[in-house]
């Protein structure tokens, strides 16, 4: 697959109709095995087929093969967390060099400090010509290291692409490159066929319940009324366009949700606070959501006073603490993954979010929110980006956003509240094992003979 980008007359701007670009070329690299095997009239595939050995040493050596590569882009040195020097080419000898460098903090840090500077993603941006390779080579270990700096190319991409100075900024192709090897790849991989959701409709017997009303006999007529798209069907796209460019990156962050379980947590926290970024403006408003108050009100009068709870506060002043800890982790200045700073990377930065871009981000918010596997830095950022996202969605009076995201900030209180009282159960439980007791007199059986 070969994309080329080609300059369209004049000198645009990036925020045009179509995306400004330069007369660069990405093309996908060749390994020598796919050659001698197209040369000798064998297809890869049937080798591999043939020999898992073969493939598999084939796919190491394609990731050594594009580590080396990296690593004389970077042309630097990644500290590891005991402080000594390591070449980022160190991470190629490893038996799995694909998830070595995936799960490398200063790799991480590398990638994206290269990705945040001012003259990054133009077409001759060889890093972005990496990314752009290393997705064509369609190994699964390294599409997913491309897919974890996506929150960081796209919130980079859009920062820019909609800033009030985006005329004198230099040309975006190759974020848009690889954004369109993404999508290109994610429309062949769907074989023009949209994402479905079955919706359960209770007019409808099932396993588990009986309707209370009779079965609607109108339903079996039409099969596909409790059917509903996910995602629409997918058109090729050679260009990004500005009518298109919501629907292209909204297609990036589902292949990024697709695989967000193997995601580092400092990836899924870059996510989180650049979506917080997305909202624009900061207001009081997302710290006043109505029913909070109400809810820990509740609380205290549901479950007795405060001094119900061993002398503490009550659970209602936790979950307000909670709270504001929440919003003072918001305004500090917050140093993102990679030790930079994310002022620049998207902030203040009003960006405009249709239901293709504001769908995929929310779901993965709703798992940086509620997996139970993620981090408390992870946590608290979802539920930041979240509250953002809604105070945004109520400011545009977006009915359909501002259901989904006060269902999240819904679930976000509901499973703080039960994390405080689970909490307190602990402390109860192991304050009264303490507490010294009678002894209990042995018990004597009696058995008759």
């Amino acid at each position: 697959m070969d994309f080329s980008v080609k300059p369209p007359g004049g000198s645009p701007s990036p925020s045009s109709s179509i995306s400004s670009s330069t007369p660069h070329h990405f093309k996908s690299a060749t390994t020598p095995t796919a050659t001698a095997a197209a040369v000798s009239g064998i297809s890869s595939a049937s080798v591999a087929d043939r020999d898992p050995m073969h493939s598999w040493w084939e796919s190491v050596s394609k990731q050594r093969s594009r580590i080396l590569s990296l690593s004389t882009i970077l042309s630097g040195d990644s500290h590891s967390e005991d402080g000594d020097v390591t070449p980022i080419s160190s991470l190629a000898d490893s038996d799995r060099p694909a998830l070595s460098l995936l799960s490398s903090r200063a790799a991480y840090s590398l990638i994206s400090n290269s990705l945040c500077n001012p003259s990054s993603g133009s077409g001759s941006d060889p890093l972005c010509q990496w990314l752009y390779e290393t997705y064509l080579s369609s190994d699964p270990p390294l599409r997913l290291v491309v897919l974890s700096f996506l929150p960081l190319l796209v919130g980079m991409y859009l920062s820019r692409i909609h800033s009030s100075d985006s005329s004198s900024l230099p040309s975006l192709s190759g974020f848009e490159a690889v954004l369109l090897a993404i999508y290109a790849a994610e429309v062949k991989a769907r074989a023009g066929k949209p994402i479905l959701v079955h919706i359960p409709d209770l007019s409808q017997p099932s396993l588990y319940h009986s309707p209370r009303n009779g079965v609607d006999k109108s339903r079996d007529c039409n099969p596909t009324a409790s059917v509903g798209v996910l995602s629409p069907q997918l058109e090729p796209q050679v260009a990004v366009k500005s009518t298109k460019r919501a629907s292209i990156v909204g297609v990036g962050l589902q292949c990024y949700f697709k695989e967000i379980s193997q995601m580092q947590a400092w990836s899924k926290l870059e996510f989180c606070k650049l979506a917080a970024n997305w909202a624009g403006q900061d207001c009081d408003c997302k710290e006043k959501i109505d029913g909070d108050e109400d809810k820990v009100l509740a609380l205290t009068n549901g479950f007795g006073d405060s001094s119900s709870f061993n002398g503490s506060s009550g659970r209602s002043l936790e979950i307000e603490e909670d709270f504001d800890r929440l919003a003072i982790r918001e305004n500090e200045e917050h140093s993102s993954s990679n030790g930079a700073a994310l002022v620049g990377v998207g902030g203040g930065v009003r960006i405009p979010l249709p239901w293709e871009l504001f769908q995929p981000a929310l779901r993965i918010l709703g798992h940086c929110l509620l997996s139970p596997l993620n981090t408390e830095d992870v946590k608290d950022a979802a539920s930041n980006a979240v509250r953002s996202l809604y105070a945004r969605a109520s400011h545009d009076l977006n009915p359909q956003a501002i259901l989904a995201t006060r269902s999240l900030v819904n679930l976000d209180t509901s499973a703080r509240t039960a994390a405080k009282t689970v909490a307190e159960e602990t402390v109860n439980g192991s304050s009264n094992v303490n507490t010294p007791s009678k002894a209990k007199k042995p018990e004597i059986l009696l058995a008759s003979k």
